[in-house]
């Protein structure tokens, strides 16, 4: 697997281990903690894939993919969200906004692997 992850996870522990699963795996992992700081890391050139974090100090998962898509640039753009289980209301509004996948925390590394490759293009 290879291309240009940008990882929004403001759980170190969890950007972590991301960043190992997909660097291991050949990505480039590009990890920001916080939403006002991915924003703004969005208007220069974008990844080949982005992992969301739902919930983000700043600006919310929700905000940064509004802003994606509603860029021309960011529209086909595959976003891959996290959310914690039993969050049906904030899953219905990315859908509504136009994301790609959801993962739900925790989750298996070989479902992380098995969804990045996918939405890559790669699998």
């Amino acid at each position: 697997m290879a291309g240009q992850v940008l990882l929004i996870e403001d759980e170190a522990n969890i950007a972590e281990a991301i960043r190992f699963l997909l660097t291991r795996d050949g990505c480039q992992v590009e990890v920001i903690g916080d939403g006002l700081t991915a924003l703004q890391r969005l208007r220069g050139d974008l990844p080949d894939l982005v992992i969301l974090d739902l919930m983000l100090p700043g600006a919310s998962g929700l905000d940064i993919l509004a802003s994606l898509r509603a860029d021309p640039r960011g529209q086909g753009l595959p976003v891959l969200m996290l959310t914690a289980k039993g969050q049906e209301r904030d899953r219905d509004a990315a859908e509504r906004a136009g994301v790609s996948a959801f993962m739900a925390k925790p989750f298996a590394n070989a479902d992380m692997r098995a969804k990045v490759r996918q939405l890559m293009g790669q699998g």
